[in-house]
């Protein structure tokens, strides 16, 4: 998709975590110079400002998905999830592109010190959340650890519709759910990418096509879309759903799995292709509640440099293959 200079320019003057990836993917830039970019994020910008919080135990603000005390404190805390704590952390270095190697004996740090929430359980071997499970895998895929208990436990939570949902290990569900079954799908991904191993691969094509019979948008039920959340982008996502990035995903499953785009992505095209701006922008919507260590991203009704980055990146992989 060709771009204006003006928009070019927009989208380069960003954080390091950001520019590499319109350099490789909006720009096709040569290796060495997105490389290069992507090797600043532990330096500079973001990324630096991240690792500078990092608690000698290995942790972020003290726990391993909330914050230490948040269930104790009297003190009211801000609305919504607090975003500070280890989990979500390492899940922003990964997905920014840091170097594992900036993090140094970060996994063998958590291993011995951090504990989830959820019964106490040790950090690589993950709770019975989906959606935690699946930042969880990726990232000890990223740094290195131990995370074979969690290559089982995919296939064996999956739901007889081909998804995830988190609800469902409380016995609250047996459907399952956009917003679950896209984490899952993120996080097998990532995990074969980084290791190489397919053992996941056909669990994962089946939650692809829990999502591909639905066309990405609809309840398989009664056709009717799933809900607004699918048409409202905002960057950060955290654990939120919406049709930019599930197609963001579907576009890094078949650059990975050396596919063609599925027609089904269709009509989750046209909607991204239809919130795009006259200036070729995307808006935010309302960012995610709660405590963050900084903010990466513009306030609501705003272009965002991030969502425009993913939705150019998606719709150039669409029309080049169309």
């Amino acid at each position: 998709m060709a771009i204006s200079p003006e928009l070019r320019d927009w989208l380069l003057h960003s954080d390091p975590a950001l520019q590499w990836q319109v350099e490789r993917d909006v720009l096709s830039a040569p290796p060495a110079v997105w490389q290069a970019t992507r090797a600043r994020v532990t330096t500079e910008g973001f990324g630096a400002a991240l690792l500078t919080q990092q608690d000698p135990d290995g942790q972020w603000a003290g726990g391993s998905f909330f914050p230490a005390g948040f269930f104790d404190s009297d003190e009211p805390e801000q609305p919504g999830q607090p975003w500070i704590a280890t989990t979500w952390v390492l899940r922003d270095l990964r997905e920014w592109g840091a170097d594992a190697a900036a993090l140094g004996d970060t996994a063998a740090r958590l291993d011995a010190n951090s504990r989830w929430d959820y019964d106490d359980l040790p950090y690589w071997g993950g709770e019975i959340d989906v959606c935690i499970n699946s930042y969880t895998l990726a990232t000890g895929a990223w740094l290195g650890a131990d995370v074979s208990k969690l290559v089982e436990w995919f296939p064996a939570h999956q739901l007889s519709d081909g998804g995830w949902n988190c609800e469902a290990e409380e016995g609250d569900s047996t459907r399952s759910s956009f917003h679950s079954t896209l984490n899952a799908l993120r996080g097998m991904l990532e995990y074969e990418q980084l290791t190489a191993d397919e053992s996941l691969r056909a669990s994962r094509r089946r939650g692809e096509e829990y999502l591909l019979e639905r066309r990405l948008l609809y309840r398989a039920s009664t056709g009717e879309q799933v809900g607004p959340f699918v048409e409202r982008f905002v960057y950060p996502n955290r654990h939120r759903y919406s049709a930019l990035f599930a197609l963001d995903y579907f576009r890094a499953a078949a650059l990975h799995d050396g596919t063609a785009p599925d027609p089904r992505l269709a009509d989750a095209i046209g909607l991204v292709r239809a919130a795009r701006q006259s200036d070729g922008t995307w808006l935010q919507t309302t960012p995610l509640a709660g405590r963050t260590w900084f903010d990466v991203d513009v306030a609501e009704g705003e272009p965002s440099k991030w969502l425009t980055m993913m939705g150019v990146r998606v719709l150039d992989w669409w029309d080049t293959a169309h």
